[in-house]
């Protein structure tokens, strides 16, 4: 009798812990495909786009009243726009990232997500952000989001696998950020916007090259025609960055020549200059990887430091 009831506890106890196994294995995919899903936004970037779209905002709102509301709607607006279109390049380029160390785990070359799931999710992202921008922010703002759409998926990612012009094409969806903002906040764009947008549009360069230097043999293994593939002695490459860097530094000075922002951001942006300038000249002297990466350690902190400099001292 004991045993017969024993065998009763386990056959009901079974079925009980097969229903937790399974809701546990449930939640276990959800989280996984939820953290694949964030990943996919490439959340450091849209950071960086938010960031350079809130100093275009806040610098072009100095001429009248700011309006808490309407820079909510654009930042939103902007970081559902980069999340899509981050989707979408990733959706684009999937086999090319199973080619790659560094994208090789990257949620669709893991399987995590699928091809058609990715592609749903960019092009839900990236067109409410467009219909949002115009519809909460202007229209003006929805059209900037355009070009970056046009310019960085139907322009810059195809070409990559073909010249290595590509980045000098990117750099101009790349550049748009500040611009968008400055639109957002006063639905024009005039001569201090395409300054803001030059800044970008320069500081691009010497971090893409120091990028495409650290990951030549990945951009080399997947066909992509960066500078470094191309010309693999990096004899280019060097006078790109130090090129590049120095067109920077007097550009970066423009904000206060044309009152944008004060002398504290002058002399900020003149220390800040000539410190990327430094590294891009002691990788140009040694290209290795290390000074690579420290002029790509130097762009990233350049950036940010200048436009909340710009903004502070406005």
């Amino acid at each position: 009798m004991e045993t017969i009831a024993v065998e009763e506890i386990e056959q009901s106890v079974a079925p009980a812990a097969a229903a937790a196994a399974a809701v546990e294995r449930a939640r276990v995919e959800t989280r996984e495909k939820m953290s694949a899903y964030y990943e996919l936004t490439k959340p450091r970037i849209t950071f960086l786009v938010a960031l350079t779209t809130s100093a275009g905002f806040l610098l072009g709102s100095t001429r009248g009243a700011f309006d808490y509301r309407l820079f909510a709607h654009t930042l939103l607006g902007v970081a559902l726009l980069c999340s899509g279109i981050s989707a979408l390049n990733q959706w684009m380029e999937r086999d090319l990232d199973r080619l790659m160390r560094r994208t090789a785990r990257r949620p669709l070359p893991l399987g995590t997500l699928t091809p058609r799931a990715a592609l749903a999710f960019g092009l839900t992202l990236t067109l409410g952000a467009e219909i949002y921008l115009a519809a909460f922010v202007n229209v003006l703002s929805a059209f900037c989001g355009v070009t970056v759409i046009v310019g960085y998926l139907l322009c810059y990612t195809p070409l990559k696998t073909r010249t290595s012009l590509s980045t000098l094409v990117g750099a101009f969806p790349g550049a748009v950020p500040p611009l968008l903002g400055w639109a957002a906040a006063t639905n024009h764009v005039g001569l201090e916007a395409w300054v803001l947008f030059a800044i970008l549009f320069l500081w691009q360069f010497p971090h893409f090259f120091a990028i495409a230097w650290m990951y030549r043999e990945d951009y080399a293994r997947a066909g992509i025609l960066m500078l470094p593939v191309v010309e693999p002695e990096g004899r280019l490459t060097k006078q790109q960055i130090v090129l590049w860097t120095l067109m920077l530094v007097p550009v970066s000075l423009a904000p206060a020549a044309l009152g944008i922002s004060g002398a504290i951001y002058f002399f900020g942006a003149l220390v800040l200059g000539g410190l990327f300038l430094w590294s891009s000249i002691a990788a140009a002297v040694t290209l290795s990887s290390r000074n690579a990466r420290r002029v790509l350690l130097a762009s990233v902190l350049y950036l940010p430091v200048l436009f909340v400099l710009m903004v502070i001292n406005q």
